[in-house]
Order: structure tokens, then C-alpha cells, then sequence
């Protein structure tokens, strides 16, 4: 009786707390309105400026009630939100386009940009770009310039997929970096749509949130603008909103109220969030208040007698009665022991040991089921991915130690399990990581993407040349593990960072690399893609090539690297038809018209890698004009012009002669050539850019020769190459 009484008691005490917290309205500030139209405004949020209903003047937002119903907006601006959460919210997006006429003249063109305040855009965006002949750029600042882009392209309408996919044909999709406040998008064509304008007339570029928009292909495309009222009614943008360091931060014990905890985030701020088991706004006092899950028995299903408690609450059975209450039916009556004699301690003691035998013996069966079924997925991605076929190859080939099969177990040890603490680097094709071996050493090891598995034969073949790539400027292929889902390639590790960071991370304003040492760097990585091209059974375009995938060891060595779009050329055939791949700034733009890839896609892009050495600047440019932000045009312009002076970087004036400077920069200019077959190839850019590094002129002399066109006699070397044998497998701006 007195249990029924205490019980009573603690469930009227809860009933009347509950109550009394429920009358509690902690939305928003006292006296500060709570909505706007149909939009809810939770603090640290708050309508009006310097009304003391926002937590500082970067939270509030205007409720423009000449709408019916009103409408809410970010700050005083015209960025309308459409709802808030306590971690994000989301806002209206808009469409950048360029029409054309039939003659390629522009037509009508839209360029927008959008700040979010403190805030940022989520990476829960994605920017999309539709069109067949269009490039857009997507630039912004989240306390370091950021620029991508994206591709859309097609030859013909019925190339376009109408299945709400976006593939890169007629429709491209890219995520943008996180902790973005600022975005301009602009758009550009290659042929200004004179190609495909009979049924695709614009190009459209937008930022939206990801799943929101649906391609519908060539519908999309034409006719003209309807796309953009359908994106601007149904996409939006969502963002990341976090409490700024400079107005509080974790460490302040008043920073999240009560029952609430504090947390970093890793763009800079902190939020708060209410405890398991409670609710409301834990930027406001009271804080957060406790939930009566008794109350709501749906989510918390009890078939017992159910007690609330602070955070959470309790479930047990009827008194009389035993098991578990949160089942149903699973509460039953106690029984009376008939023999009085028999010992309950014995009878509960025999029980646990029974339950912890069963239990152990299931473990086991578990253990041993998974670890079959975990052998099988194995064995399956081992065939699936071509691992039958390449221990043939090795077995028929006699390539043991050419190539190394590494199990999954290896790798992840080496890898301390995929730590992200191990990651070194992320690219188009994969993550690559650190790893150390059994025997101490030191590798990079590449998770790559989804690769086809038609592709499995192929794919395997590629591996085995690659293997046998011996030359001390290529990053040697050291294996590969078949047992996961997409092949995982070990290479070896190359430790002193890529050409990109030592050209531009420039301490005191000036690079490390001297004019011979970019002269040394440049032979090396020229003497290895001749090396591919021309040298081995079947030639390797490498398909890739720029600063970043160009690295230097301990001594400051070239080693060429990234084989991830890598494709092998049979001597019969002078080109491959591929889908466009490679990095924007450094793409043949023969390539990108025609999809026919050859060695000199490579000499164009390594022609880039030339200009960077020598002018410091960076493929794309976001601090040059529209018309030169493209480097390659920028320096072919520069040297056409007669002012390549004005752009070789300072050190170069100093301590490079001015006929090598010249020379190099004819070089450059002839790797750059829009027709392909008016380049070099690399065995003569190299033997070229060697021949200059050993002709030498007296310092004073050449002041007096700086006016003087220097024709340089080239002697013809080999290449410094390792033979190895090589198996051959079949700004809103309007026009006036």
C-alpha cells in the first residue's frame, strides 16, 4: 500500500512540473514576436535590428509584412528565408545564364552573387551548370580565395538524359568548399552555343541544396529561360549558421543554458543543443526543460508502470508481476515456489551461467558467420575487380616482384585502420593515405572511386604495365589490394610536398626555387612523360598533368605522379576517344573540342606547368582580368605582345639569362599551340630545356645581347632512362 502511495505521489509531482514547464515559452526573447508569416523564429534569431530580440546584429532578420502572408528576410537585405533549424536555414537561390543568338552573339546574360552575412554556405549544396557548350566559375572567400567549376557538355539532343540524373552531359554537378560566406557565379562558352543553339540556346549556373533539383534533360535545355523560374520556385540554398568566438564561446559557463552542452564547430563558433531527454532553447532561460516521455508512449512504448525522471524515465512491471515491461506482453504474474525447499540463490546462479554459456555460444556462431560471410565479400571483390586474371598475368609473366598483392588486413594496419590522421591528400579519383608496412616501409596508399567492372581486364592490364615503370622521375606503382570494393593502389612515398606548394607558398615574398632549379625540375618531369610516351611497349598518356601532381623528395627530385586518369595507347592507333577528363587551367583545349586523346594533350598541360615555373603565377588566375585568368592565354598573349618581362617572376630577371628565359618561353608558347600537331614532342622539349641548362653565358654579356634574337643549336641525347623490359597485354553586369 505505501508503494501505490509513493508511486502516486512522484507521478502527481511530475505531472505538475511538466505543467508548469509546459507554460513556458522560451522560443524567443519576452516581448519579442516568435513568427513571421508562416516561418518560425527561434533565438538566437530575433526580428528587427537593435531591438535587443536578436543575440547580436549578425542574428537578426526582417519581417516584411507587405507580403500576404509576410515574409522573412536575412538582415535588411532581400535574401528571403523560407525556414530555420537549430543548426541551419535556408534561403532562396538564383540562376546565372548567357543566351545567345544564332550567330553566337550574346543575346542576354545574368551574373549573380550572394553573402550570408557570418554565416556560410553548407556543404550540403551543390553547384550545378547546365548547358552543351558552357564553363562556369563559382569563386568565393572563407578567409582564403576558392574558385572551381564545372563542365556542361554535349554534341547532340539525344545525348541528354531525361531521367532526373546529372552525369556531365548537358548537366554538371561539384560540391564547393566548406565555411564559404561569399559566392559570385559567372558562365562562359567555348563555341557561344553556334554548335548546339538549335536546341539549347543558354547556358544556366545555380547553387542549391542537393536532391532539389532533378534534371529533365533536353526540357531543360529549351526552350528559352523556363528553366530558371522552376529552379528559383523549388530549389533552395541551405546555411550553416554558428555562434561567432568573438561574442562567446564554450569556455564561458554562460554560453548554453541549463540542461544543455556546448559544442565546436570546425569553422570557427560553437552552438548549443539540449540534452538527451530534454527540450526547448538552450540559448534562453530556463533552459532546457525535461521531457515527459510518459506522456508519449508512441516513441516510448512501456507496458508497465511508467515513472518520468530528469532526462529520461523508468519502465518496470506491475508489483506482482516480473519481465521486461518495454515488450508487450512481456510482463508475467510471479509464481509462488511450490518447493519451499529448493534455494533460489542455486536457482539464479544456474541461470546466469546457463545465460552467459548461451550467450557465449552465440557470440561464437556470430563471430564465425560474419567471418565466413566477411571472407566471401572478399573472394567476391578479389574476382570482381580482376585479381584471378592478374595472379595469371604475374604467375605466367614471372612479375613477383614487379608487383605486390597486399590483403585488406595489411593495408589497414598500415593505415591504423584508414585514420584520417593518415590522410595526405584528396583528389578527383580518390583519398590517398600514409601508411607504414611490416617491414618499416614508408608508402602512400590510394582508396580510388567506383571504377566499372567491365572495365576489370583493362583495369588489371593498366596495373601490370605500370608496375614495370622503372625511371627515377615516375613515382613507382609498388601494388595493389583487390579484396575491397574499389581497387586500393600502394605506391611509394614521396615526402617533400608538390611543385604547386613550393612555386606559391612563398615565405618573405619569394620562392625558394631558383631559376636552376626550376630548369632541373622541368627536365626531370619532361624526361619522364618522353619516358611514357615513347619508351615503354605501349605508350601512357598521362592525361593529368599539372603542379600538383608533380612531387619532390628528400632532394627536391621530380617525380611524376597520379596515374588515376592515366590511359595506355596501342601502337597501332595515333589517339584515343575518351570522356574529358582532367583539371580546368590545364586542359588541351584540342582535347576538350575533339575527345581525341594524344601525347601532346600531355605537352600542352606540361607547357602550363613551364609557365607557372617561370612566371610564379597559377593556372587560373583569380586575381587577374576575365581576359587573362586563363594562364596559358595569358602568357602566349604576354610573349605575342612582347611583354614577357613584365610577367617572368623577379628572381628568374636575376639569376636566369635572358636567352634562356627567351628560349624557355618560345618552348612554352609552342607547347601551347591549339593544334596539337604543331607542338613538340616531349622528347624534344626535353632535350630542349637540357640543352638550354648547360649553355652558358657570361653574366655581363648578356646585358649587352638582352635586345638580340637567340637561336639555340639543340644537341640530341637519350633521355636519362632505366630500360626495364615491358610485358604487352592485349557581378550583376548588363551588355549596353
Amino acid at each position: 500500500m505505501q508503494l501505490h502511495i509513493i508511486i502516486f505521489l512522484s507521478l502527481l509531482a511530475m505531472a505538475l512540473g511538466t505543467l508548469q514547464g509546459s507554460t513556458i515559452n522560451n522560443i524567443s526573447k519576452p516581448n519579442c514576436p516568435t513568427h513571421c508569416g508562416n516561418v518560425m523564429v527561434p533565438y538566437p534569431f530575433g526580428i528587427g535590428n537593435d531591438t535587443g530580440c536578436a543575440l547580436d546584429n549578425s542574428f537578426y532578420v526582417t519581417c516584411n509584412k507587405s507580403y500576404e502572408p509576410p515574409k522573412l528576410f536575412l538582415l535588411s537585405g532581400n535574401i528571403e528565408i523560407y525556414n530555420i533549424s537549430d543548426t541551419e536555414f535556408r534561403v532562396g537561390t538564383a540562376v546565372a545564364y548567357r543566351c545567345y543568338h544564332k550567330n553566337g552573339t550574346i543575346r542576354s546574360y545574368f551574373d549573380w552573387w550572394m553573402r550570408v552575412g557570418e554565416f556560410s554556405f553548407s556543404q550540403k549544396n551543390r553547384f550545378t551548370v547546365l548547358g552543351c557548350d558552357d564553363l562556369s566559375t563559382i569563386r568565393g572567400t572563407n578567409g582564403a580565395d576558392f574558385s572551381s567549376g564545372c563542365l556542361g557538355l554535349c554534341s547532340k539532343a539525344q545525348d541528354l538524359s531525361d531521367n532526373g540524373t546529372c552525369l556531365g552531359i548537358g548537366c554538371c554537378q561539384t560540391s564547393i568548399l566548406n565555411g564559404l560566406q561569399y559566392l559570385n557565379v559567372t558562365l562562359s562558352s567555348f563555341q557561344n552555343h553556334t554548335d548546339v543553339w538549335s536546341f539549347n540556346r543558354c547556358g544556366y549556373a545555380f547553387l542549391g541544396e542537393e536532391g532539389s533539383f532533378s534534371f529533365q534533360g533536353v526540357r531543360d535545355l529549351y526552350p528559352d529561360l523556363g528553366i530558371v523560374k522552376r529552379v528559383e520556385s523549388n530549389v533552395t540554398i541551405v546555411v550553416d549558421w554558428v555562434i561567432a568566438h568573438s561574442t562567446r564561446g564554450c569556455s564561458e559557463s554562460t554560453a548554453c543554458k541549463e540542461n544543455s552542452s556546448c559544442y565546436e564547430i570546425d569553422t570557427g563558433g560553437y552552438r548549443c543543443r539540449c540534452n538527451d531527454g530534454y527540450e526547448g532553447n538552450p540559448y534562453l532561460d530556463p533552459g532546457c526543460q525535461d521531457i515527459n516521455e510518459c506522456e508519449d508512449l508512441g516513441s516510448n512504448p512501456c507496458f508497465g508502470d511508467c515513472i518520468n525522471t530528469p532526462g529520461s524515465y523508468n519502465c518496470t512491471c506491475p508489483p506482482g508481476s516480473f519481465g521486461d515491461a518495454n515488450t508487450e506482453n512481456g510482463c508475467r504474474k510471479t509464481q509462488k515456489p511450490k518447493d519451499l525447499r529448493f534455494s533460489s540463490t542455486a536457482f539464479i546462479i544456474a541461470i546466469v551461467f546457463g545465460l552467459l554459456a548461451m550467450l557465449s555460444g552465440l557470440i561464437g556462431i556470430l563471430y564465425g558467420i560474419r567471418r565466413r560471410k566477411l571472407m566471401k565479400l572478399r573472394e567476391k571483390f578479389f574476382e570482381q575487380n580482376g585479381g584471378v586474371l592478374l595472379k595469371q598475368k604475374i604467375s605466367s609473366h614471372g612479375s613477383h616482384e614487379a608487383m605486390t598483392l597486399f590483403s585488406t588486413s595489411q593495408l589497414c594496419k598500415a593505415t591504423r585502420n584508414y585514420s584520417k590522421d593518415n590522410i595526405i591528400g584528396r583528389g578527383a579519383y580518390g583519398v590517398v593515405y600514409k601508411g607504414v608496412l611490416s617491414d618499416k616501409r614508408v608508402v602512400a596508399i590510394k582508396k580510388s572511386k567506383i571504377v566499372d567492372e567491365s572495365q576489370a581486364e583493362q583495369f588489371i592490364n593498366e596495373v601490370l604495365i605500370l608496375t614495370q615503370v622503372i625511371h627515377r622521375n615516375v613515382v613507382k606503382l609498388l601494388g595493389c589490394c583487390l579484396e575491397e570494393e574499389v581497387p586500393v593502389l600502394v605506391y611509394e612515398f614521396i615526402s617533400n610536398n608538390t611543385l604547386f606548394y613550393h612555386i606559391h607558398s612563398r615565405l618573405g615574398g619569394m620562392s625558394w626555387l631558383s631559376w636552376e632549379n626550376r630548369l632541373r625540375v622541368a627536365i626531370e618531369a619532361a624526361s619522364a612523360l618522353a619516358y611514357l610516351h615513347s619508351e615503354t611497349i605501349m605508350p601512357i598518356i598521362h592525361r593529368d598533368i599539372k603542379s600538383t601532381n608533380i612531387l619532390l623528395d628528400d632532394n627536391y627530385t621530380a617525380k611524376i605522379s597520379d596515374f588515376g586518369a592515366s590511359r595506355l595507347v596501342p601502337l597501332d592507333n595515333q589517339h584515343v576517344t575518351t570522356l574529358i577528363q582532367g583539371t580546368l587551367g590545364y586542359l588541351d583545349p584540342e582535347y576538350f573540342s575533339t575527345s581525341q586523346l594524344t601525347e601532346k594533350s600531355d605537352v600542352y598541360s606540361f607547357g602550363v606547368v613551364l609557365a607557372e615555373l617561370i612566371t610564379g603565377e597559377k593556372a587560373i588566375g583569380v586575381d587577374r582580368s576575365d581576359v587573362d585568368k586563363n594562364l596559358s592565354i595569358y602568357f602566349v598573349n604576354s610573349v605575342t605582345n612582347k611583354c614577357l618581362y613584365e610577367i617572368v617572376e623577379p628572381r628568374i630577371l636575376r639569376e636566369g639569362r635572358f636567352e634562356q628565359i627567351e628560349a624557355v618561353a618560345d618552348l612554352v608558347k609552342r607547347c601551347l599551340n591549339a593544334l596539337g600537331q604543331d607542338r613538340p614532342t616531349m622528347k624534344e622539349a626535353a632535350m630542349e630545356l637540357d640543352n638550354l641548362r648547360k649553355f652558358t653565358t657570361h653574366p655581363w654579356i648578356q646585358r649587352q645581347t638582352f635586345q638580340n634574337t637567340i637561336s639555340l643549336v639543340l644537341e640530341v641525347e637519350h633521355p636519362d632512362l632505366y630500360e626495364v623490359p615491358l610485358v604487352s597485354y592485349g557581378t550583376n553586369d548588363k551588355e549596353s
